[in-house]
């Protein structure tokens, strides 16, 4: 956890942010004025404390936990994430060759439907291969089985404690996971199960889901050799109880000895490890709304801000108050609803102003989009030493060659 104190001149770009790392003993600062906009910024130092905290959790209560690419495909800290990882999960023939070549590892595959043009390649890279469905699993398991690749079955328990429906994988009709009136007897050569019900919760979700399983799926376990607990175990936020969560874990595998336990998070490597830094271009005053239009885009490059939807942090902005004024940030894509807000800030934002976002690193730069072809953010780190690294730009032949 970092302790962020700030520091203003004249202007919000004259914004610099002193970060005290207390694991690391040091203290450096960021210049964002510095920094290409618009970039996001992966901090080397902020993952590295993440990663400390799972292995942590993986050593204390013996079980796997391998990092989902769904939530953070940065190939380019791979190599520091392999470190602390038991490995990676993969949820399509990209991912699983990107885990291959860059994680050094074969991938823990699951994806909701496989198909024959992809399913060699799938077996070419993943030690692991799930299945959504036992007519999928009779379809393609028997090549996967006969590579020596081990084989499992997505179940749905039915409980999950995620409110959004886009997000919620056990609602009425789910596509996801198969239901236990569905399962009373596992197909031959089905050596594992996997559950995927949470986002962003806390043990106690877990703790739930558990009984649930348990209660649903008992007479399975012993049949087994593996159990996948999935993703959203959010156990590197601040207020997560990790003790809690390996007592859990370790009452789990006491009452199931014989059973490999491996959870799949996400967003837990790479929450609050970092920025997307934009900048103000134009200001827009209509019908009452002050507008400060961005470099980037939420529609194009934070795509959950409008789909759970949620308000991200600005740094050196704050909730307004009563009587406060509202500021509200405009993307520069056409799409109308693309906007977020509102903050208050010390003083208003004017063009040439660095705007912020925290938080930025999972579920950003693997969901944004080319739409309209505004400018894609480039890719940077900031390394231990505080130095930055641009790892990537993108221009008009990335746009182009997505085209036809």
């Amino acid at each position: 956890m970092c302790a962020a104190f700030f520091f203003q001149g004249n202007a919000l770009s004259d914004w610099l942010l002193f970060v005290l790392l207390p694991a690391e003993k040091r203290e450096f600062m960021i210049d964002f004025t510095k920094i290409p906009s618009p970039c996001f910024v992966l901090d080397e130092s902020l993952l590295r404390q993440n990663l400390k905290k799972i292995a942590d959790v993986q050593q204390r209560a013996g079980v796997e936990i391998i990092v989902a690419l769904k939530a953070c495909a940065m190939w380019s800290v791979f190599p520091l994430m392999s470190q602390y990882a038991a490995g990676a999960t993969a949820s399509s023939v990209a991912e699983a060759r990107l885990v291959y070549e860059h994680f050094g590892s074969l991938a823990h595959t699951y994806a909701p439907v496989y198909t024959d043009a992809e399913f060699e390649q799938i077996m070419q890279y993943s030690s692991h291969i799930t299945f959504n469905s036992v007519a999928q699993f009779e379809r393609f398991a028997p090549l996967a089985i006969l590579r020596g690749i081990s084989c499992g079955l997505r179940i749905n328990p039915g409980y999950s404690p995620v409110e959004t429906d886009l997000y919620n994988p056990c609602v009425p009709g789910s596509r996801l996971g198969i239901p236990a009136e569905a399962l009373p007897v596992l197909p031959r050569g089905v050596e594992g199960l996997h559950f995927h019900t949470l986002c962003e919760c806390g043990p106690e979700e877990l703790e739930r889901t558990l009984e649930a399983v348990e209660s649903l799926f008992a007479h399975l376990l012993p049949q087994i050799q593996w159990l996948n607990m999935g993703g959203g175990h959010l156990m590197t936020r601040a207020d997560y109880d990790r003790d809690r969560l390996v007592e859990i874990l370790l009452r789990f595998r006491e009452r199931h000895p014989h059973l490999r336990l491996i959870l799949e998070p996400g967003s837990a490597f790479t929450w609050r490890t970092g920025w997307l830094v934009s900048t103000v271009e134009d200001i827009i005053h209509n019908g009452g709304v002050h507008t400060a239009m961005l470099n980037v885009s939420f529609a194009c490059h934070m795509p959950d801000c409008l789909e759970m939807p949620y308000k991200p942090a600005i740094l050196g902005a704050h909730d307004p108050a009563p009587g406060e004024k509202h500021w509200r940030m405009g993307g520069n894509s056409c799409l109308a609803g693309d906007f977020c807000g509102d903050w208050a800030f010390a003083q208003d934002p004017k063009p040439g102003d660095r705007i912020v976002f925290e938080d930025m690193i999972h579920y950003t730069m693997v969901k944004t989009t080319m739409f309209n072809g505004v400018t894609h953010p480039s890719i940077g780190l900031l390394k231990e030493d505080g130095s930055f690294q641009l790892i990537r730009q993108f221009g008009y032949e990335d746009y182009r060659d997505r085209m036809s």
